[in-house]
């Protein structure tokens, strides 16, 4: 089984975890789906990441973004 076909993907905006434990396929959809919606800052990432993404909104501990 390929990673991609893992249940282990999930989808970040800038208003945080938009949906986790998403095969690869069906985070592209969801994305699509946002994008449409005009949801921005959408990228796919790994579940862990997107977890520590979202304790880090949380905790109010961004780090500053790099430029």
């Amino acid at each position: 089984m390929s990673e991609l076909d893992e249940k282990i993907w999930a989808v970040v905006s800038e208003r945080g975890v938009e949906g986790s434990a998403l095969t690869y396929s069906a985070a592209l959809n969801l994305r699509r789906t946002l994008e449409a919606e005009k949801i921005n800052g959408l990228c796919v990432v790994t579940d862990p990441s997107a977890r520590r993404e979202a304790q880090q909104l949380t905790l109010g501990k961004r780090p500053p973004s790099k430029q």
